[in-house]
Protein backbone atom coordinates (compact mmCIF):
# COMPACT_ATOMS: atom_id res chain seq x y z
CA UNK A 1 0.00 0.00 0.00
CA UNK A 2 1.88 3.34 -1.05
CA UNK A 3 1.26 7.03 0.83
CA UNK A 4 -1.06 7.92 -1.17
CA UNK A 5 -3.40 4.66 -0.22
CA UNK A 6 -3.43 5.60 3.54
CA UNK A 7 -4.70 8.90 2.67
CA UNK A 8 -0.90 10.59 3.43
CA UNK A 9 -0.70 13.91 0.54
CA UNK A 10 2.68 14.39 -1.25
CA UNK A 11 3.24 17.93 -2.58
CA UNK A 12 4.96 18.96 -5.48
CA UNK A 13 7.80 21.23 -5.03
CA UNK A 14 5.70 24.03 -6.13
CA UNK A 15 3.03 23.46 -3.74
CA UNK A 16 6.01 22.88 -1.04
CA UNK A 17 6.54 26.30 -1.87
CA UNK A 18 3.24 27.76 -0.72
CA UNK A 19 3.23 26.12 2.12
CA UNK A 20 6.65 28.23 2.76
CA UNK A 21 4.37 31.23 1.66
CA UNK A 22 2.09 29.75 4.85
CA UNK A 23 5.02 28.77 7.37
CA UNK A 24 6.79 32.14 7.07
CA UNK A 25 3.37 33.77 8.36
CA UNK A 26 3.27 31.64 11.23
CA UNK A 27 6.89 32.21 11.70
CA UNK A 28 6.54 35.45 11.77
CA UNK A 29 3.30 36.21 13.57
CA UNK A 30 5.17 33.97 16.22
CA UNK A 31 8.06 35.90 16.59
CA UNK A 32 5.65 38.81 17.13
CA UNK A 33 4.13 37.67 19.90
CA UNK A 34 7.32 36.29 21.41
CA UNK A 35 8.36 40.30 21.96
CA UNK A 36 4.68 40.94 22.92
CA UNK A 37 4.90 38.35 25.56
CA UNK A 38 5.74 40.52 29.63
CA UNK A 39 4.22 40.65 32.76
CA UNK A 40 0.36 42.35 32.57
CA UNK A 41 -0.91 41.35 28.86
CA UNK A 42 -3.68 38.96 28.76
CA UNK A 43 -3.89 36.14 26.29
CA UNK A 44 -6.91 37.97 24.85
CA UNK A 45 -4.85 40.72 23.84
CA UNK A 46 -1.98 38.48 21.99
CA UNK A 47 -4.66 36.93 20.24
CA UNK A 48 -6.03 39.87 19.02
CA UNK A 49 -2.71 40.85 17.53
CA UNK A 50 -1.89 37.35 15.96
CA UNK A 51 -5.02 37.69 14.47
CA UNK A 52 -4.26 40.79 13.03
CA UNK A 53 -1.34 40.04 11.52
CA UNK A 54 -2.47 37.25 9.59
CA UNK A 55 -5.21 38.87 8.32
CA UNK A 56 -3.21 42.07 6.98
CA UNK A 57 -0.65 39.68 5.63
CA UNK A 58 -3.23 38.03 3.26
CA UNK A 59 -3.61 34.90 5.06
CA UNK A 60 -6.62 33.09 6.87
CA UNK A 61 -5.89 32.11 11.16
CA UNK A 62 -6.36 28.12 10.86
CA UNK A 63 -7.80 27.62 14.23
CA UNK A 64 -10.78 29.79 14.57
CA UNK A 65 -13.69 27.86 13.78
CA UNK A 66 -12.02 24.65 13.28
CA UNK A 67 -13.07 21.26 14.85
CA UNK A 68 -16.33 21.05 17.12
CA UNK A 69 -17.38 22.50 19.48
CA UNK A 70 -15.57 25.05 17.17
CA UNK A 71 -12.36 26.90 18.47
CA UNK A 72 -13.11 30.09 19.48
CA UNK A 73 -9.72 31.72 18.95
CA UNK A 74 -6.53 32.65 15.92
CA UNK A 75 -3.93 31.05 18.45
CA UNK A 76 -4.02 28.26 21.65
CA UNK A 77 -2.51 29.99 24.79
CA UNK A 78 -2.16 27.56 27.18
CA UNK A 79 0.05 28.50 30.43
CA UNK A 80 1.59 26.89 33.18
CA UNK A 81 0.13 23.55 33.74
CA UNK A 82 -1.59 23.96 30.13
CA UNK A 83 -0.16 21.73 27.82
CA UNK A 84 -1.99 22.67 24.94
CA UNK A 85 -5.40 24.47 22.97
CA UNK A 86 -5.83 26.98 25.57
CA UNK A 87 -8.34 29.01 24.90
CA UNK A 88 -7.16 32.90 24.94
CA UNK A 89 -9.05 35.24 27.38
CA UNK A 90 -8.67 37.96 29.68
CA UNK A 91 -6.23 35.74 31.95
CA UNK A 92 -3.38 38.17 32.40
CA UNK A 93 0.43 36.76 32.60
CA UNK A 94 2.34 37.26 35.55
CA UNK A 95 6.23 37.09 35.99
CA UNK A 96 7.88 33.75 36.44
CA UNK A 97 4.78 31.87 34.21
CA UNK A 98 5.32 30.46 30.95
CA UNK A 99 2.93 30.69 27.85
CA UNK A 100 2.61 28.17 24.95
CA UNK A 101 1.69 29.88 21.58
CA UNK A 102 0.47 27.52 19.03
CA UNK A 103 -0.57 29.48 16.04
CA UNK A 104 -1.68 28.40 12.02
CA UNK A 105 -2.55 30.12 9.03
CA UNK A 106 -3.76 29.41 5.48
CA UNK A 107 -2.35 31.09 2.46
CA UNK A 108 -4.05 30.25 -0.71
CA UNK A 109 -5.62 26.71 1.00
CA UNK A 110 -2.36 25.88 1.85
CA UNK A 111 -1.55 25.72 5.79
CA UNK A 112 1.57 26.41 8.24
CA UNK A 113 1.46 25.42 12.08
CA UNK A 114 3.93 26.00 14.61
CA UNK A 115 4.11 26.46 18.44
CA UNK A 116 6.58 28.48 21.01
CA UNK A 117 6.91 28.26 24.91
CA UNK A 118 7.88 31.48 26.35
CA UNK A 119 9.00 32.42 29.44
CA UNK A 120 7.26 35.50 31.25
CA UNK A 121 10.20 37.36 32.50
CA UNK A 122 12.16 35.27 34.97
CA UNK A 123 11.29 31.96 35.60
CA UNK A 124 12.36 29.09 37.69
CA UNK A 125 15.25 26.86 36.53
CA UNK A 126 13.92 23.90 36.36
CA UNK A 127 11.04 25.67 34.39
CA UNK A 128 13.91 27.18 32.39
CA UNK A 129 15.55 23.64 31.92
CA UNK A 130 12.13 21.99 30.29
CA UNK A 131 11.80 24.64 27.46
CA UNK A 132 15.52 23.75 26.14
CA UNK A 133 14.84 20.45 26.35
CA UNK A 134 11.86 20.38 24.81
CA UNK A 135 12.75 23.18 21.91
CA UNK A 136 16.09 20.92 21.43
CA UNK A 137 13.94 17.32 20.84
CA UNK A 138 11.90 18.80 18.22
CA UNK A 139 15.66 19.92 16.88
CA UNK A 140 16.69 16.57 17.52
CA UNK A 141 13.44 15.10 15.68
CA UNK A 142 13.58 17.06 12.39
CA UNK A 143 17.11 16.47 12.24
CA UNK A 144 16.80 12.83 12.45
CA UNK A 145 14.79 12.56 9.13
CA UNK A 146 16.12 11.34 5.99
CA UNK A 147 14.63 10.78 2.49
CA UNK A 148 13.85 6.98 2.67
CA UNK A 149 13.73 6.78 6.32
CA UNK A 150 10.64 6.72 8.79
CA UNK A 151 8.50 8.71 10.40
CA UNK A 152 9.54 6.63 13.48
CA UNK A 153 13.16 7.53 13.12
CA UNK A 154 11.92 11.46 13.99
CA UNK A 155 9.68 10.01 17.47
CA UNK A 156 12.61 7.93 18.68
CA UNK A 157 14.81 11.30 18.09
CA UNK A 158 12.78 13.04 20.61
CA UNK A 159 11.79 10.67 22.92
CA UNK A 160 15.51 9.81 23.20
CA UNK A 161 17.22 13.69 23.63
CA UNK A 162 13.94 14.09 26.38
CA UNK A 163 14.85 11.01 27.99
CA UNK A 164 18.80 11.78 27.91
CA UNK A 165 17.93 14.99 29.51
CA UNK A 166 16.03 13.80 32.76
CA UNK A 167 12.88 12.89 34.60
CA UNK A 168 10.57 14.42 31.95
CA UNK A 169 6.82 13.07 31.11
CA UNK A 170 6.16 12.94 27.25
CA UNK A 171 2.41 13.26 26.41
CA UNK A 172 1.61 9.71 24.19
CA UNK A 173 -1.96 10.73 23.71
CA UNK A 174 -1.22 14.00 21.43
CA UNK A 175 1.05 14.11 18.31
CA UNK A 176 2.53 15.62 15.46
CA UNK A 177 0.75 15.21 11.70
CA UNK A 178 0.98 15.35 8.68
CA UNK A 179 -0.25 18.92 6.74
CA UNK A 180 -1.22 20.72 3.61
CA UNK A 181 -4.50 21.47 2.30
CA UNK A 182 -5.63 20.33 5.48
CA UNK A 183 -4.41 21.35 9.25
CA UNK A 184 -4.09 17.86 10.39
CA UNK A 185 -3.59 15.22 8.19
CA UNK A 186 -2.42 11.67 8.32
CA UNK A 187 0.53 10.44 9.41
CA UNK A 188 0.81 10.94 13.07
CA UNK A 189 4.00 11.60 14.07
CA UNK A 190 3.99 10.59 18.29
CA UNK A 191 6.73 12.11 20.27
CA UNK A 192 7.64 8.57 21.43
CA UNK A 193 8.46 5.66 18.96
CA UNK A 194 11.13 3.07 17.48
CA UNK A 195 13.71 3.96 14.50
CA UNK A 196 12.31 2.20 11.83
CA UNK A 197 8.69 2.12 11.89
CA UNK A 198 5.93 3.81 10.40
CA UNK A 199 5.50 5.52 6.50
CA UNK A 200 8.65 6.09 4.72
CA UNK A 201 9.64 10.04 4.56
CA UNK A 202 9.43 11.07 0.81
CA UNK A 203 10.13 13.54 -0.75
CA UNK A 204 6.78 15.83 -0.83
CA UNK A 205 5.87 14.83 2.26
CA UNK A 206 5.21 17.89 4.96
CA UNK A 207 5.16 17.25 8.51
CA UNK A 208 3.99 19.19 11.75
CA UNK A 209 6.77 17.82 14.98
CA UNK A 210 5.60 18.67 18.29
CA UNK A 211 6.97 17.40 21.08
CA UNK A 212 4.75 18.34 24.09
CA UNK A 213 6.74 17.74 27.50
CA UNK A 214 5.95 18.14 31.41
CA UNK A 215 7.81 18.33 34.53
CA UNK A 216 6.22 15.51 35.85
CA UNK A 217 3.12 13.17 34.89
CA UNK A 218 2.77 12.53 31.04
CA UNK A 219 -1.10 11.96 32.38
CA UNK A 220 -3.32 14.64 30.88
CA UNK A 221 -7.29 15.89 31.75
CA UNK A 222 -9.38 17.72 29.01
CA UNK A 223 -10.66 20.82 30.85
CA UNK A 224 -14.38 22.08 30.85
CA UNK A 225 -13.99 24.34 27.70
CA UNK A 226 -13.57 20.84 25.86
CA UNK A 227 -10.42 22.49 24.30
CA UNK A 228 -7.67 23.26 27.24
CA UNK A 229 -5.69 20.03 28.04
CA UNK A 230 -3.73 20.04 31.49
CA UNK A 231 -1.41 18.02 33.42
CA UNK A 232 -3.56 15.97 36.30
CA UNK A 233 -0.46 16.38 38.61
CA UNK A 234 -0.52 20.33 37.91
CA UNK A 235 2.92 20.03 36.62
CA UNK A 236 4.14 22.95 34.31
CA UNK A 237 4.36 22.02 30.87
CA UNK A 238 6.26 22.71 27.29
CA UNK A 239 5.24 22.55 23.74
CA UNK A 240 7.53 23.47 20.79
CA UNK A 241 6.53 23.26 16.87
CA UNK A 242 7.32 23.10 13.41
CA UNK A 243 6.13 22.44 9.88
CA UNK A 244 8.97 20.95 8.11
CA UNK A 245 9.70 18.78 4.78
CA UNK A 246 12.74 17.36 3.33
CA UNK A 247 14.07 17.61 -0.03
CA UNK A 248 16.78 16.19 -1.89
CA UNK A 249 19.27 18.40 -0.50
CA UNK A 250 18.47 18.39 3.06
CA UNK A 251 15.40 19.37 5.76
CA UNK A 252 13.78 22.65 5.40
CA UNK A 253 11.49 24.44 8.32
CA UNK A 254 8.83 26.17 6.36
CA UNK A 255 7.68 28.00 9.88
CA UNK A 256 11.28 29.00 10.88
CA UNK A 257 11.94 32.41 9.73
CA UNK A 258 15.35 31.37 8.56
CA UNK A 259 14.28 27.75 7.31
CA UNK A 260 15.81 26.12 9.73
CA UNK A 261 19.68 27.09 8.48
CA UNK A 262 20.86 28.19 11.62
CA UNK A 263 19.54 25.16 13.97
CA UNK A 264 20.24 22.39 11.30
CA UNK A 265 23.84 23.36 10.84
CA UNK A 266 24.34 23.11 14.41
CA UNK A 267 23.59 19.66 14.22
CA UNK A 268 25.55 18.59 11.42
CA UNK A 269 22.05 18.66 8.77
CA UNK A 270 22.12 19.96 4.93
CA UNK A 271 19.84 22.72 5.21
CA UNK A 272 17.08 21.86 2.34
CA UNK A 273 15.41 25.46 1.18
CA UNK A 274 15.27 27.44 -1.86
Amino acid sequence: MGLRDRGIEIKTPEQIDLMRVAGLLVGETLELLRAAVRPGVSTLELDTLAETHIRDHGGVPSFKGYSHPPFPATICASVNDEVVHGIPGERTLAEGDVISIDCGAIVEGWHGDAAITVPVGEVRDDVSELLRVTEESLWRGMAAARLGGRVGDISHAVESHVRSQGRYGILEDYTGHGIGTEMHMPPNVPNVGRRGRGPTIVEGLALAVEPMVTLGSKHTDLLEDEWTVATVDGSWAAHFEHTFTVTPQGAWVLTAVDGGRSRLAALGVPFGGR
